[in-house]
């Protein structure tokens, strides 16, 4: 869809930029977000319009190449969306922005930034406990059918990477849920009766991680 001075696609906004020169020629790129025409002076509008029209195709392949590029660049981290930008010495937060050298030192800034996160709050919620339960390890692995995995016998509680995409509170109910399997190993009304007692949001938590991996 073509306006006056902008193109939409996806339902963004992309502005046309004209330049005119004393050239021969007209040429027409897609380029930082913006659909730019070189032309020479004498061109009207209307050509320039047909000329966009006529070229549809191409203009859409180019900006979802480049909506692609934008997703590729951005990172879900507890519920919060950054852009990643690279090309900097030092890794680091700042806003919705993470800046780092390279996606080599972005995931080992995250997995260390995560583990931290994720140690932190275990630690959190084990001391609420009066329950006796014993000091859990924590393991974090990426997995595809399970938010949390409590280990009686090794006394490990193994959380799912991907709940750093999620809000903290999503992390909050895992572990809740995990460190009562310490007391009480299955489902029962028992069990949530105890998840509750700790995280009285629990079923809000649950229902959306629900057939979430």
């Amino acid at each position: 869809m073509v306006s006056a001075d902008s193109y939409i696609f996806n339902k963004k906004e992309y502005p046309i930029e004209i330049i005119r020169k004393d050239n021969k020629n007209t040429y027409l790129r897609v380029k930082d977000n913006k659909i730019i025409i070189t032309t020479n002076y004498l061109v009207t509008n209307k050509r320039l319009s047909k000329l966009i029209h006529d070229n549809t195709a191409f203009i859409n392949r180019m900006l979802e190449r480049s909506q692609k590029k934008e997703n590729d660049n951005e990172f879900r981290l507890f519920g919060k969306t950054y852009n990643i930008i690279y090309g900097f010495t030092e890794t680091e937060i700042e806003e919705n922005k993470i800046y780092c050298k390279d996606i080599k030192a972005l995931n080992k800034y995250l997995i260390a930034y995560i583990t931290d996160i994720y140690a932190k709050r275990l630690a959190y919620w084990y001391k609420l406990f009066e329950e006796d339960i014993p000091t859990p390890n924590l393991k974090i692995r990426k997995m595809t059918s399970r938010w949390g995995v409590c280990n009686l016998k090794n006394k490990n509680i193994t959380l799912n990477l991907e709940l750093s995409k999620y809000e903290m509170e999503a992390l909050d109910y895992v572990i809740v849920h995990e460190l009562s399997h310490f007391i009480y190993p299955d489902h029962s009304k028992k069990f949530w009766s105890l998840v509750a007692k700790y995280y009285p949001e629990y079923k809000d938590i649950r229902k959306r991680l629900r057939n979430s991996v």
